[in-house]
């Protein structure tokens, strides 16, 4: 199962470099787009001011950490990327070819856009960036529990069936309503491979108190779908059980999970052959 943080605000990753392995992914956040230049945060990503981040970043790939970038998110993107698709687009392929440690990018649609602009884009993306960059995406818990509009106004089960669909390695799920078994026996049931999702947290959601009833809903899935993907938590700066003081519990806690041995029935011993 993986464990996967988004880092937004940059603490520092050296608690997680002591124990990469327990960490399959990090996604770094967030890119957006303004006035001709591409954006990570408040400053373009070039600047000095990420180098430190860049550094630990690289680090944690050397280590086995698999490293995406997120695009979007609720400061946007997608309206001003898609308005002027020919200035941006090469902006974004050129900050990932500059970064060969950098596996794939997350796309979190939070405003309307045209389905024909995802699909166009994540095209794009598949043949400028190759096969094995990975594409996910992060739709919220409802827009997979039914079949209708997320908050970008279009169905992921349209776009799951469309050409594009086998394109789309991974959903990360905001259950930030509900981070249970329930949510994701309802998303499976609506025809999304348990492989293919991630269940996903905000930190403020579980305290040190509240944490093992986490650990229990992820327990439950894994039981019931040992292919389920994993879990991630926004953001990695204070994500719980540890918070500030030391946010790779998280991981570390989360990496125990296994599915229960089931108790096989005793063979039962067949009578010598009479010669």
């Amino acid at each position: 199962m993986k464990v996967c943080y988004y880092y937004q605000t940059f603490v520092g990753l050296h608690q997680i470099l002591k124990q990469a392995q327990e960490v399959s992914l990090v996604i770094v956040s967030s890119l957006h787009f303004d006035e001709g230049h591409i954006y990570l945060n408040d400053n373009e990503p070039t600047d000095p001011l990420f180098d430190p981040m860049w550094t630990e970043i690289q680090e944690a790939h050397y280590e086995g950490t698999e490293i995406h970038l997120m695009l979007g998110g609720a400061g946007g993107a997608y309206q001003e990327l898609f308005a002027h698709f020919d200035l941006y687009y090469p902006l974004l392929v050129q900050m990932i070819r500059d970064r060969p440690y950098v596996h794939g990018i997350n796309l979190d649609i939070e405003e309307d856009v045209l389905l024909a602009d995802v699909k166009h884009l994540i095209r794009r993306i598949k043949t400028d960036c190759g096969s094995d960059f990975k594409i996910t995406m992060a739709p919220v818990q409802e827009s997979l529990m039914t079949d209708g509009p997320g908050m970008g106004g279009f169905s992921y089960k349209e776009l799951v069936k469309s050409a594009e669909g086998p394109w789309i390695d991974a959903f990360n799920v905001q259950c930030y309503g509900s981070f249970s078994y329930d949510t994701i026996h309802t998303i499976v049931q609506n025809g999304y491979p348990p492989e293919t999702l991630v269940m996903g947290m905000m930190s403020g959601q579980f305290t040190k108190e509240t944490f093992p009833q986490a650990l229990h809903e992820v327990q439950k899935i894994v039981d019931a779908y040992p292919s389920f993907r994993g879990v991630y938590d926004w953001e990695y700066y204070d994500a719980p059980p540890g918070g500030p003081a030391d946010p790779s519990v998280f991981a570390r806690e989360f990496a125990k999970i296994q599915p229960e041995a089931k108790i096989q029935p005793e063979a039962k011993i067949q009578p010598e052959a009479k010669i």
